[in-house]
C-alpha cells in the first residue's frame, strides 16, 4: 500500500512563478502547480516555461504539477514537461473520466493522482484506480455539482458529497491506494467551516484535503494531527504488541487485537 503522508496539497497557478517558494515553504505536505483552470488558454506555454525555469533553478524543490486534461490540446506537451522534470514529484490528472487517459500518464513514470470530477469518471472509477503508477485519488465536487446540477451549500449537496466520499474511499481500499484527498473548501476565509469540513473527511477515512490558500494549511494540520490522548494509547499499543508479540490482548479493559494494532500504527505516522 502506497502510504506516504500527504494531509495538506497547495495548488499554485504556473502563472504566478513569483508565488512557487513561497508554496513551498508554505508547511504544505505537497505543492501543486497548476497548468489547468488557473491558467487561460493564451497562457498555456508561458506557464510551462515559468515551471521549467523553476524546476531549473530549484531542483532541490519537488512539486506535484497538474496538467491539462486528456482531450485538451494542451495534454501532449504538459505531459512531455513532466516527465522531462526530475523535481516533478508527481502528476495530478484533471477530470480524469477516460481509463487510457490514466494509462497514458501512468507512463511517464511519475506517481499519479487521478481527480474525479464527472459522473464518467465515477462510473470508472475502478479502472481508474487500478492503474498503474495511481497512488491516491481525490474529486472535484464544484465540477460534479454543476454537472449534477446539485444546488451548493445545500442539504442535497452535503448528500451527494457524501456518497461520492463513499465511493472515493471505496475504490482506494479496494486497489490498495494511499488514504485519498479531500476536494477542495473554496471559502478560504471560513476557517470554522473549513474546519468542520475537514473533520467531517477526516472521520469518514480520508487523510488529508486539496488546499487553495496557505491560510488553510494550519486548520488541516490541526484536524489531522492526533491527539495526545490518542497518541499515548497508540503507543502504549504498538509497544505491547512489539514487546510481546502477541496480537490479541487486553488495554484498560478493552481487547485489543490486529485490527486495532493496524490502527495504532497509523495514529502513530500520523503523529508528526
Amino acid at each position: 500500500m502506497h502510504d506516504t503522508l500527504m494531509r495538506t496539497a497547495l495548488f499554485v497557478p504556473a502563472t504566478r512563478p513569483e508565488r512557487f517558494p513561497k508554496a513551498v515553504a508554505s508547511g504544505a505536505d505537497a505543492v501543486i502547480v497548476d497548468l489547468e483552470d488557473s491558467v487561460a488558454p493564451e497562457a498555456k506555454a508561458q506557464a510551462r516555461d515559468a515551471l521549467a525555469r523553476f524546476a531549473a533553478e530549484h531542483p532541490n524543490d519537488p512539486v506535484w504539477v497538474r496538467i491539462n486534461d486528456g482531450t485538451t490540446p494542451w495534454f501532449d506537451d504538459d505531459l512531455a514537461l513532466c516527465r522531462s522534470l526530475p523535481s516533478v514529484a508527481g502528476i495530478v490528472l484533471p477530470k480524469a473520466q477516460a481509463a487510457e487517459h490514466v494509462y497514458i500518464v501512468s507512463g511517464a513514470g511519475k506517481p499519479l493522482m487521478p481527480v474525479i470530477e464527472s459522473a464518467s469518471g465515477l462510473r470508472v472509477l475502478d479502472r481508474i484506480a487500478e492503474a498503474n503508477g495511481v497512488v491516491r485519488l481525490s474529486f472535484g465536487i464544484l465540477d460534479l455539482m454543476v454537472e449534477f446540477g446539485t444546488r451548493p451549500q445545500t442539504e442535497g449537496a452535503q448528500r451527494i458529497l457524501d456518497q461520492i466520499r463513499f465511493q472515493i474511499l471505496q475504490a482506494s481500499r479496494m486497489h490498495g491506494l494511499a488514504d485519498p484527498l479531500d476536494t477542495v473548501y473554496a471559502n478560504f476565509s471560513d476557517t470554522d467551516g473549513l474546519r468542520q469540513s475537514a473533520t467531517l473527511a477526516r472521520d469518514m477515512g480520508f487523510g488529508g484535503m486539496l488546499c487553495i490558500h496557505p491560510s488553510q494549511i494550519a486548520v488541516v494540520h490541526e484536524v489531522y494531527r492526533p491527539q495526545p490522548d490518542e497518541i499515548t494509547w497508540a503507543q502504549r499499543v504498538v509497544d505491547h504488541a512489539d514487546d510481546t508479540g502477541d496480537y490479541t490482548f487486553r488495554l484498560d479493559g478493552h481487547m485489543i487485537d490486529l485490527p486495532l494494532i493496524e490502527r495504532a500504527r497509523r495514529v502513530l505516522e500520523r503523529s508528526v
